[in-house]
């Protein structure tokens, strides 16, 4: 088969560095196939990506060994504009790509680059927005589309000038599920379309239908091969910073023959060869925990936003109790982070009332409310603004007026907490994404606030960092502080959220245990959401358990004795 990119012992380092981002890649990517990188964050995955088309190292500075060869042309010898029309590219900030006034121009933008005649652009327009979902909106101010919306109208953009080189950097991280499922596909679905496509991602199950997988690590290209090689090693993926397949690690675990990709795949090994005994799922047991006293209360909450035509929330009626671990699940759109900003006051009701331990929190002094509810963005960088990190996280307990012997040993706990001590002096805007997400919570944090609301904390992290997020998020609610967690990822809200409420038109669907929500498959699917693969096998297989070491435990109960099948 014809080669469509050759790497030819690649390596760069960016100025003013020591490491390198990429040491001695090597490989070749076939014309109309699917590959997709994975790897930790700062493997070097996006510097891969800038390299197929000359941004690194024509605007990104460095020093730069071999070549990348890109449908016969050498990326670094060509003009970063000449490369555009071989080559899109969804960046991983799609934000920094987006810069027209509405949805229609940005994606008339590149077209116009490509002088295609009117009649031509408004077909693409037509077709590709159709295709991302945003149709409807293309008469909507850029600025006033939410995240997931305008990662979808960076995908539009690009695929609208049908290059014949895609390259998407981690395309679906601010994507509901069900919109992440639909740009997943859509991206199969242009591979048959003769597109060479390399699409970067954290997530094994996005994995399973690529061609090939190249695993990056540390700047290395550690391995590559096709899915059914590379995601069945679960400790390789593992160390690379990749959640392993739920199918796979539960199969290891349990010592199971076989190794499959998928829940229909690992459902239909265990059904033929017995390695369970039958179970009804209403045998199932889902634990109810006593609440604690009320912290904050909605009733009968409605909001518009002062451009809307319709409610984003309505008649929210909803109690969070002292100790609450609760995830607030919904697409895009449903209203989770309206109905979080009224809280603590960013948001205040259009009708109705937000109760504070009772009070009403428009009689809370701004200060008084801070002390109550802290709210981290999803964002980090909203937040965060001075040059130190002990100053950012001195910010807080100092406009309060904590007297000094109270605002050092709460900086000291806040750092503690997040795993942050040693950091004092280093500049927030020069850590990782992972590290500056602690940064903000460490600010909020030595407040001290009985509630702790965070957007889509893990975010853009891989699986270590998510996985160390949700560690202190737990500690810290051992701690006796009240966490509430608006999150796209599936598996974070079971297996670390007590309770989970989900969300869809404003309005609360269903609200309750965890377990209780992940079992009820139906109405998350009315939501546009859905378990992650290992909750819908053990919803398959009746069980309790919501993480993979408690599957283990339960299933190593029923399992049929070696030999038997």
């Amino acid at each position: 088969m014809t080669s469509s990119i050759v790497f030819d012992h690649l390596s760069f380092s960016y100025q003013n560095t020591t490491a390198p981002a990429l040491q001695d890649i090597s490989g070749e990517m076939t014309r109309g196939s699917f590959t997709m990188v994975m790897g930790h964050s700062g493997a070097g995955k996006s510097t891969l990506c800038c390299a197929i088309n000359g941004l690194v190292p024509r605007f990104l500075r460095g020093d730069y060994a071999g070549r990348v060869m890109v449908e016969g042309m050498e990326a670094a010898k060509n003009s970063v504009p000449d490369m555009a029309r071989v080559v899109g590219i969804v960046l991983q900030d799609f934000e920094a790509q987006l810069f027209s006034t509405n949805v229609e121009l940005e994606m008339a933008f590149g077209l116009e680059n490509q002088c295609l005649p009117r009649t031509d652009m408004e077909e693409r327009i037509n077709i590709y927005s159709q295709m991302v979902g945003l149709k409807e909106l293309l008469r909507r101010d850029t600025a006033t589309l939410s995240g997931g919306q305008k990662q979808r109208l960076a995908i539009g953009s690009v695929l609208a000038m049908e290059t014949p080189v895609l390259v998407m950097d981690e395309p679906t991280t601010d994507i509901d599920p069900e919109g992440r499922r639909h740009i997943l596909s859509l991206i199969r679905r242009l591979r048959t379309r003769e597109r060479t496509l390399v699409v970067t991602d954290l997530d094994a199950e996005a994995a399973v239908q690529a061609d090939q997988i190249w695993l990056l690590k540390d700047g290395q290209l550690l391995a590559k091969g096709p899915p059914v090689e590379i995601l069945t090693d679960s400790s390789l993926i593992e160390s690379c910073g990749i959640r392993p397949l739920a199918t796979v690690a539960l199969f290891q675990a349990m010592n199971w023959p076989g190794q499959p990709l998928t829940v229909e795949a690992a459902a239909a090994e265990i059904e033929n060869r017995r390695l369970l005994c039958p179970r009804r799922p209403e045998c199932r047991t889902i634990s109810v925990l006593a609440p604690g006293k009320v912290i904050l209360e909605t009733r009968n909450l409605s909001y518009r936003y002062p451009a809307g035509a319709i409610n984003a929330l309505n008649e929210i009626d909803l109690t969070i109790h002292e100790g609450d671990f609760v995830a607030m699940l919904g697409q895009n759109g449903s209203g989770k982070t309206t109905l979080a900003k009224h809280f603590n006051g960013l948001l205040k009701p259009t009708a109705g009332n937000m109760l504070v331990r009772g009070r009403p929190v428009n009689n809370y002094r701004r200060h008084e409310l801070a002390r109550e509810v802290g709210y981290i963005f999803q964002n980090p960088d909203h937040q965060i603004f001075a040059p130190t990190v002990r100053e950012e996280v001195a910010f807080g307990p100092r406009i309060l007026g904590m007297d000094r012997k109270a605002l050092e040993r709460n900086i000291a706990e806040a750092l503690d907490a997040t795993g942050l001590s040693g950091f004092e002096d280093k500049n927030p805007f020069l850590l990782n994404r992972g590290e500056r997400q602690r940064v903000a919570v460490a600010s909020i944090l030595a407040v001290k606030p009985a509630v702790i609301i965070l957007d889509e904390p893990t975010t853009g992290l891989d699986y270590v960092h998510q996985r160390d997020t949700m560690e202190m998020l737990k500690r810290l609610n051992q701690l006796g502080h009240t966490i509430i967690v608006i999150t796209h990822a599936m598996w974070i809200a079971e297996a670390y959220a007590k309770r989970s409420i989900l969300m869809k038109e404003g309005r609360i669907l269903l609200d309750g245990p965890t377990s209780m929500v992940f079992s009820d498959e139906a109405m998350l699917a009315a939501a546009s959401l859905a378990p992650s693969d290992l909750i819908r096998l053990r919803n398959r297989l009746g069980l309790a358990a919501m993480t993979l070491t408690d599957m283990v435990k339960e299933l190593k109960s029923e399992a049929v004795p070696p030999g038997s099948f």
